[in-house]
């Protein structure tokens, strides 16, 4: 091939798949990695195109290249085409670039995800969507086409349904296959069921792992059975057929405009937010909007940070509107601000209006609430509300995250908010649910160890305390814990006085002799635990009434 028809290659490529790093151009493109290196070097100097700087807490910082108005041109009229027809065909106009800006660090996974398929896979044709349930298509040799649908770390279960619902109950128009991306292990498992009607093979794989494991990798799974399998093993098992979806054309296709962020401030776009801002940055942001309100010392532990750091970090974040200082319960605490969540809403693809509804902490004037009635976020406000509360909960998983970094073979592998942890059921033909203050997964000694964390204030009486254990009478009456890892997890529960402690014990063992079901619980109060931590010898529980070790 001459080098010109590598040029032209590469701007065809960039041209159906913006913001692509050299590497991932060479293994998609089929060019050697240093012919596309070259290949660019030499696009930029004759000005065709330009590249952007980006890092995420899954990709490490890179080039990301994409066309100028001067390369569309030089590809339009390569193919014979007017440049109107690649605005209407490509995503190169102005409108997709601000989409695929604003999704970056979504999509440099996709990317990664599609140059390991095109590595095993040749020929390779790749589509992005814009409001499709898919993220993104591929279609291969054979006439073999795969979907790709990644479920975003603030994306709720009900926004995610409703997607694969709407591609499962589609007539026409599915690929053959579909992978699935998602943001931790529970989310993935819940996904299960919901993807198993798809009619076609699926594969499921966390986003972190998809992103860094090499094609030979064994991070796939199947809905309905054990067992893990490699990008190449799910690939080789796809059969023809199957179509992509088709969206219509942009209504107005504009050129896209100069990517240029200048001096970091509030007048930086908002889709340009994620080029701007580095890997920590976006950790501090994910990690408020699991736990808004957080103090500085729990984003320390949650983040593995030093304070002055975490400081600095806020402070910049907050010079950006993205995050918002406020003070409750006589403390300086953190949360998302507008700006900061409509950042990670449209990163996930899911509604900026509904997140704001939820979670808003500011007024119309742009100041944090300074008390929890001035909270407008419909869940936000429940957390400032009981805020003695929320500092228990984000302090005892702050404290597991110390004490498991310290403690040799022992390892907290997720930790999730309330809103991450609820678990729905069957019981008796009902629809049920168990709300925890928090889920979690600790390994430790060869064990993976899930647990449900309540933090109680309020049951003291036995009336109340009975009411609080139903749930997980109900739910534990059931073999189908599918949700957890297979295994059933702990059931923590923390007062404030070893008096409601030992008065919740003998109603929990009443209760369970009572329902004839057997609870994995375990019961501390707050003075054990701020002796030992959450892996000392803190727990009791209905058959263990000297402290005793929980995570064994």
């Amino acid at each position: 091939m001459k080098f010109r028809e590598r040029e032209i290659l590469a701007l065809r490529t960039l041209a159906a798949m913006p913001f692509l790093d050299w590497l991932e151009l060479a293994a998609v493109s089929g060019l050697a990695e240093a012919t596309a290196y070259r290949v660019l070097r030499r696009l930029k100097a004759q000005g065709l195109v330009r590249f952007l700087r980006h890092a995420s807490p899954l990709t490490a910082t890179t080039r990301r290249w994409h066309l100028n108005p001067l390369g569309l041109d030089r590809l339009a009229a390569a193919e014979g085409r007017s440049v109107e027809y690649l605005l209407r065909t490509r995503p190169v106009s102005a409108h997709w670039q601000r989409l695929l800006l604003a999704r970056l660090d979504a999509v440099a996974v996709i990317y990664r995800l599609a140059s390991a398929i095109a590595s095993v896979e040749e020929p390779f044709r790749f589509r992005w969507y814009r409001a499709h349930s898919l993220d993104a298509a591929v279609t291969l040799d054979g006439g073999r086409t795969v979907g790709i649908i990644r479920q975003g770390a603030v994306a709720d279960r009900t926004a995610f349904s409703d997607r694969v619902n709407w591609l499962v109950g589609a007539r026409q128009d599915l690929p053959r296959g579909l992978l699935a991306l998602f943001p931790d292990e529970t989310r993935l498992l819940q996904a299960r069921r919901l993807l198993a009607r798809y009619p076609g093979p699926v594969y499921l794989a966390l986003e972190r792992a998809a992103a860094r494991s090499m094609t030979d990798e064994a991070v796939w799974r199947v809905p309905s059975a054990p067992g893990l399998l490699s990008l190449e093993e799910a690939l080789a098992g796809l059969r023809p057929g199957g179509s992509l979806p088709v969206e219509p054309s942009l209504a107005r296709a504009l050129l896209p405009e100069a990517v240029s962020i200048g001096e970091p401030g509030k007048d930086v776009p908002n889709h340009l937010l994620p080029v701007l801002l580095n890997p920590a940055d976006k950790r501090l942001l994910d990690c408020l909007a699991d736990w808004p309100w957080a103090t500085v010392e729990d984003l320390c532990a949650f983040l593995d940070l030093s304070d002055s750091r975490v400081w600095r970090m806020a402070a910049r974040l907050e010079d950006l509107g993205l995050v918002a200082r406020g003070a409750l319960g006589g403390k300086r605490r953190l949360a998302l601000g507008e700006r900061g969540l409509t950042l990670l809403a449209r990163r996930d693809r899911a509604s900026v209006s509904t997140a704001l509804r939820r979670w808003s902490v500011q007024d119309d004037d742009g100041e944090t609430a300074s008390h929890w009635r001035d909270v407008p976020g419909a869940r936000s406000r429940p957390l400032a509300r009981a805020i003695e509360h929320t500092d228990g909960v984000h302090q005892f998983l702050g404290a597991l995250l110390r004490q498991a970094k310290e403690t040799p073979g022992c390892r907290a592998v997720q930790v999730s908010p309330p809103h991450h942890s609820t678990r729905y059921f069957r019981h008796r033909g009902n629809l049920r649910s168990v709300h925890p203050d928090a889920f979690g997964v600790v390994r430790a000694g060869g064990k993976t160890l899930p647990f449900f964390l309540e933090w109680e204030r309020r049951a003291v009486h036995p009336s109340t305390m009975a009411d609080r254990l139903a749930p997980y009478l109900r739910y534990y009456s059931s073999n189908l814990l599918r949700d957890d890892h297979g295994h059933r997890p702990l059931v923590l529960v923390v007062f404030d006085d070893f008096l409601a402690e030992g008065n919740f014990l003998g109603v929990a063992r009443g209760e369970m002799e009572r329902s004839g079901v057997d609870v994995p619980l375990w019961i501390s109060h707050t003075g054990l635990l701020e002796k030992a931590g959450p892996l000392g010898p803190t727990w009791r529980s209905p058959d263990v009434l000297e402290p005793s070790y929980a995570f064994r």
